[in-house]
């Protein structure tokens, strides 16, 4: 790569010297005929001033402008490419004032008010305009086309290690819920079982949202739905919402519309969202009334937990997550929004805008 831009500069810097020594060559013969050695040498430093055209455009401009005023200079027809070409896109009007520049002072030079056709320098002029115009285009085309190629090959790459990560972590999961399942048959005692039978339905949770996150990285082939009923989650909002009730949290449930719309991955997103406002109600203002509302629309999914913050006082309890970060960290995954802070009364309020589908990965 870096040999081929040493020969690519290489290879601007011999098309520059060539240019300027055929500019000071044409310009150098044409003054000939009225001899005299500030037009010839005019003509000479205004080629010259080409060497510099792509590092500083604007430099060779200035010079050619100065120039042009006493001579024209024939340089003067190769600046406009360099100053389309090589300033930017940013500078949207600068390089078009400059070029109006060059051919105002050409014109001066050449006495356009006494010579028959004053306008065919002018028009070659902008024709150089016009053709690094073309030139600077077909630069941002190859650049934007770099960054796609860029980009996809990025994306590429976060496939395969999605791939890689639903391989080797799914196979530990399932080593450690079949060895759960194994322990919960063969456990002496209750409570063991018990225990046993907890870590085998989290892992089996665990490989659950495994595959549907893994699916939402993945952004090449064609995306498969998981579809399943809104009922198949392990603990679903209702779920939340009486446990929440039965320690004494006055919840009051909300929910509109078919709530079979969402994927698998949003109704896990959703759930997640209810836990960890309802966890943090718990945590920070036991007792509180708390509305949680649900609404399954065509556009998308909206999910609001609003407590009105007359608890009993902080209570610490477990967190259901890592918190509204990591909260809204896996809400930005799936596409969705979240919103969370103080209400005017005093209360808390955690709100989430999610798509109604995303792509799951492949059972």
């Amino acid at each position: 790569m870096l040999q081929g831009m040493r020969r690519h500069r290489v290879l601007d810097s011999a098309i520059d010297i060539v240019l300027a020594v055929t500019a000071a060559v044409v310009g150098a013969v044409l003054e000939l005929r009225d001899p005299g050695w500030f037009p010839v040498t005019a003509q000479i430093a205004g080629a010259a001033a080409l060497l510099v055209r792509r590092r500083w455009p604007y430099l060779t401009a200035g010079v050619l402008v100065v120039l042009n005023v006493f001579v024209p200079v024939w340089a003067t027809v190769l600046a406009p490419y360099a100053v389309i070409a090589f300033t930017g896109a940013r500078a949207r009007w600068r390089p078009w004032v400059v070029v109006g520049l060059l051919v105002v002072t050409f014109l001066v030079g050449a006495r356009a008010w006494e010579i028959a056709d004053p306008l065919s320098g002018p028009v070659v002029i902008l024709c150089s305009a016009l053709l690094g115009l073309y030139a600077r285009a077909r630069v941002t085309l190859a650049a934007e086309a770099t960054l796609r190629a860029v980009e996809q090959a990025r994306a590429d790459e976060r496939v395969r290690l999605a791939g890689e990560m639903h391989d080797v972590v799914t196979h530990r999961l399932n080593l450690m819920v079949l060895q759960a399942g194994s322990l919960r048959m063969t456990a002496p005692d209750d409570p063991t079982r018990r225990a046993a039978e907890e870590l085998r339905v989290a892992g089996v949770q665990a490989l659950t949202e495994l595959r549907d996150l893994v699916g939402v990285l993945r952004d090449g082939g064609d995306p498969v739905r998981h579809e399943g009923a809104a009922g198949d989650l392990e603990g679903d909002v209702a779920g939340l919402v009486e446990e929440s009730r039965a320690v004494g949290l006055p919840v009051r449930l909300t929910t509109t519309g078919d709530e079979s719309r969402p994927s698998p991955a949003v109704r896990r997103t959703i759930v997640r969202v209810v836990q960890e406002a309802l966890t943090n109600v718990h945590k920070h203002a036991p007792g509180a009334a708390t509305a949680v509302t649900v609404i399954y629309a065509e556009e998308g999914i909206s999910v609001e937990v609003v407590n009105d913050g007359a608890g009993h006082g902080p209570r610490e309890l477990p967190s259901g997550g890592s918190g509204l970060t990591g909260l809204r960290y896996r809400v930005e995954m799936v596409g969705g929004s979240l919103d969370s802070g103080a209400t005017a009364g005093g209360g808390f309020r955690v709100s989430a805008r999610l798509p109604a589908y995303v792509p799951t990965g492949r059972p």
